[in-house]
């Protein structure tokens, strides 16, 4: 088939580099894993791949490239994302990442209206959100609980357990290490906000416990 140049092309090769601007500059500017760059290009590509398969599959398949996109961008948005404990990070970047790809692919069918609709209200909602957390803030908190025993007094252990359910807080062991004569034993626990400090007092009042960090 002969390369066809045709003006729509470049305008859609425009309103993706400036889509991947937009989505890529909020990111950039957070500090984030996938910036400016990363999220342009992602749209970009996207955008191409959306014209090629239109012109390849032609009016009988016109979604025969472009429908690889949605799987293959998975493999890109699964590489930010990062879990350290219980704390999981780089879930919005992911987001961001697949809706770049989307709004690219929008772009390059020529479905300008839509792919702008939706990359405002993702906008509106990454911009909105900090405010939206502190209208709706969450009444418990998931924490890594931390103690140390003395081997000789391992069977305190569930006693300790006991006595921290007995508070109302959910409680899943995670770990038990010995070092010397010592148990290092670390939980997973849910536990509501105004709690916190009633458990600081247990864990500092038990004289069986040696340290903890929670």
């Amino acid at each position: 088939m002969a390369d066809q140049w045709e003006i729509w092309d470049v305008y859609k090769a425009l309103f993706a580099l400036a889509a991947g601007i937009i989505l890529g500059l909020e990111r950039e500017l957070k500090d984030k894993s996938a910036g400016l760059k990363t999220i342009t290009v992602i749209c970009l590509g996207s955008a191409l791949f959306a014209i090629l398969s239109y012109r390849i599959g032609g009016e009988n398949e016109p979604t025969r490239i472009a429908s690889y996109i949605v799987s293959g961008i998975g493999f890109i948005g699964a590489g930010v994302i990062f879990k350290d404990a219980v704390n999981v990070s780089g879930l919005t970047t992911a987001g961001i990442i697949w809706l770049a790809a989307a709004v690219g692919t929008s772009i390059g069918f020529g479905e300008f209206y839509l792919a702008a609709t939706f990359m405002a209200a993702s906008l509106l909602i990454v911009y909105l959100s900090p405010f939206l957390n502190k209208v709706f803030k969450t009444k418990k908190q998931t924490r890594i609980i931390s103690f140390v025993i003395n081997k000789a007094d391992r069977q305190i252990k569930q006693h300790i357990y006991r006595d921290i359910k007995q508070q109302g807080i959910l409680l899943e062991e995670r770990r038990i290490e010995m070092k010397e004569h010592q148990l290092i034993v670390s939980a997973e626990i849910i536990i509501a906000t105004h709690a916190v400090g009633r458990l600081e007092n247990y864990l500092i009042e038990n004289d069986l416990i040696i340290s903890f960090s929670l």
